[in-house]
């Protein structure tokens, strides 16, 4: 089963990172760094007679490994019970890939997708973590596809994300059942 990590962290090596690293096993999965990569902001154009304007950046490259992959995890650090900017960016830019005639079987090709979040905060987001997750069991709703899972880890400063034994054990699980899918 071919796994893509799609990572929002904008720090190397973070606490997200590492968390999600340790939740796949190596060998069957893709790693995108959203960090490393140049992503346009949409300019809306779902209402103007004109659409949207094409744009050259990164986005299509990495849209098209998302849709090559049969489990996607999205990887985020929370920022302001969100995820970061740099995966939101990602994000809003499926708004334009539904009217792409490249992608109009996008929605189709998610609904087989198994989905997982992987997201490390700092103030209790086993609580405050949760309208993340919620945001992305709606963004998924939207295209008939459903979270199958979801890792919330408490770590601040680098490293700490070790300290969350809980996590720690819901990502070994994870990269258990997914080596042997």
């Amino acid at each position: 089963m071919k796994i893509l990590v799609i990572h929002g962290s904008t720090r190397p090596n973070g606490n997200t990172e590492t968390l999600a690293m340790l939740a796949v096993p190596p060998d069957e999965t893709t790693h995108v760094f959203l960090r490393d990569h140049q992503i346009t902001p949409i300019k809306d154009g779902r209402h103007s007679a004109e659409g949207f304007e094409p744009i050259t950046d990164d986005f299509s490259d990495i849209f098209d490994q998302l849709l090559e992959h049969e489990v996607i995890i999205f990887a985020t650090p929370i920022y302001w019970y969100s995820m970061t900017c740099v995966m939101k960016t990602f994000i809003d830019r499926f708004s334009q890939s539904l009217r792409e005639e490249k992608y109009k079987d996008f929605k189709e090709k998610m609904q087989s997708k198994w989905v997982y979040v992987i997201a490390v905060g700092g103030d209790q987001p086993s609580v405050k973590g949760l309208p993340l997750i919620q945001q992305f069991e709606y963004i998924l709703q939207f295209f008939g596809t459903t979270l199958n899972g979801y890792i919330l880890g408490e770590a601040n400063k680098p490293g700490e994300i070790h300290n969350d034994k809980a996590a720690l054990h819901t990502a070994s699980a994870l990269k258990e059942k997914l080596s042997h899918t």
